[in-house]
């Protein structure tokens, strides 16, 4: 009895030992294995923080906070906040489009997004998810505060012109973006779940009478 209970800890020690003596063997397997697992760990992290929408976007502040308190105390790195700011704009458009642009569904004389009440509703689905939209903010501020610790990326430039062109920019380009939104009609955000009336088409209706 104690010899078939003492087999299966032996077979396992030996294992973790052939395990280890491998890893001294070939330190890029090692290596490899390790990366996998912390990928495998941060994807998990990841995915349980999915559902909680407000909490990410809460951190997601508190860091952007942080960020512009220390350009704001150090006073530099502007050019960092600039390109910082032009790659926040170009999610933000990717957040706000369509998958399918509705210019080139119509070209190809596709399907279209519903311009009438008795058209189908399908739900708008964005280029750049939300969550995807929220984890590339998170990561490019983090990315512009380590910038700050480093001098070489501290290009001296007179900033309110960088802001001057950012706003000019930002205008331009969102307003571009809502004339798309009215010409197409569509709305790039989902106000609670589609409601039906019971009231039938025009078409369908006089067809039945």
């Amino acid at each position: 009895m104690d010899a078939g209970s003492t087999a299966p800890s032996s077979s396992s020690a030996s294992a973790a030992a052939t395990t280890s003596s491998e890893d001294f063997q070939n330190p890029a397997a090692a290596i490899s294995r390790w990366k996998f697992e912390v990928s495998r760990q941060y994807q998990h992290l990841l995915d349980k923080t999915t559902p909680h929408v407000l909490n990410r976007w809460l951190g997601t502040l508190a860091v952007a906070f942080v960020y512009a308190l220390r350009v704001y105390l150090i006073q530099g790195f502007y050019i960092v906040s600039y390109g910082l700011g032009i790659y926040l704009l170009n999610l933000l458009i990717g957040f706000l489009s369509p998958q399918v642009d509705p210019e080139i569904e119509s070209l190809s004389e596709g399907p279209t997004l519903p311009t009438r009440g008795s058209d189908e509703f399908r739900p708008f689905v964005r280029r750049l998810p939300e969550f995807k939209f929220w984890y590339s903010i998170t990561k490019a501020f983090c990315i512009a505060f380590v910038m700050t610790f480093f001098s070489a990326f501290d290009v001296p430039v007179f900033w309110p012109i960088l802001l001057f062109y950012w706003v000019v920019l930002f205008t331009l380009t969102m307003r571009r973006q809502i004339s798309h939104m009215i010409k197409y009609k569509y709305v790039p955000f989902t106000l609670g779940k589609q409601r039906y009336n019971g009231k039938r088409a025009p078409a369908e209706s006089a067809s039945l009478s």
